[in-house]
């Protein structure tokens, strides 16, 4: 099963390949392939950066993608392989047939996308995560939805629709990222991404610091709030929303089941 994130359009607040990048590490990931940097980015719009090696020397890194596989000897986990790049700037099709036959010689059977998407949702309350999936089998078996979105998109979707052609199956999972505050990181929908990902595979990924990360980042916003009487006022009524919308789903919910329980007993033969 491959795990797969891109920075960029998807990566809203870079939720998801920081999700990608902690289970790489946790997974001891080591690089199978890449794609030629030079084929497939505008390194003026994503440019390379430079740092400083253990020696003290710079060095550059440059804008890629890369295929990784587990070095892991617990086999819940050697079976995961991790795709991580950027998302490319040019000659798409190409690209996105690179990656399928990287996808075809490692025999990948199935393929999870993670990404961030920007939203009205306040950064108090518990980030919510959307799984989706245009495969009807999988949408079975793991109780979700089909996305019935249109309009642009970004490469998740374009290697997904090819996924889908050859026959594997795919499903992706979205955080909803606050939209004012997506400008940093956020360990918060980094953390959702990861939590949401461990119960449908039922595995256990090495988390680090990440939840002290998250607390840290809700405990920052909270304090630029404090001291800012619109935005605190926006986040409010944002809570508001949020709260309102899950009461009339729970009390929506609840009315269902009550209806199924009335269905099953009105099946049962009476008693004698």
């Amino acid at each position: 099963m491959l795990i797969c994130a891109f920075e960029g359009w998807n990566d809203a607040a870079e939720s998801a390949s920081q999700a990608a990048k902690l289970i790489s590490e946790a997974l001891q990931c080591q690089v199978a392939a890449e794609v030629d940097a030079e084929d497939y980015y505008d390194f003026q719009f994503t440019r390379p950066s430079v740092s400083f090696d253990e020696a003290g020397n710079r060095e550059l890194t440059w804008p890629g993608t890369s295929f990784m596989i587990s070095t892991e000897k617990d086999p819940a986990l050697s079976r995961f392989s991790v795709l991580i790049g950027t998302e490319p700037a040019r000659r798409w099709k190409a690209f996105t047939s690179e990656i399928l036959e990287m996808i075809e010689d490692r025999e990948i059977d199935a393929v999870i996308f993670l990404g961030g998407m920007l939203a009205d949702t306040p950064h108090t309350r518990p980030i919510t995560v959307n799984a989706t999936s245009q495969n009807e089998a999988v949408r079975s078996a793991m109780n979700i939805e089909r996305s019935s979105y249109e309009g642009p998109v970004g490469i998740l979707s374009t290697l997904g629709i090819a996924l889908e052609e050859i026959g594997i199956p795919t499903m992706a999972l979205w955080a909803a990222v606050p939209h004012y505050v997506h400008n940093s990181p956020s360990p918060k929908a980094t953390l959702a991404l990861m939590a949401e990902l461990e119960k449908m595979l039922g595995v256990s990924f090495s988390q680090g610091d990440l939840a002290d990360q998250a607390f840290e980042w809700e405990r920052g916003i909270d304090e630029i709030a404090e001291n800012d009487e619109e935005m605190a006022g926006y986040i409010q009524q944002l809570e508001k929303n949020r709260d309102e919308f899950e009461s009339e789903a729970a009390s929506g919910e609840a009315i269902a089941r009550e209806l199924e329980k009335f269905l099953q007993s009105e099946e049962k033969p009476p008693e004698n």
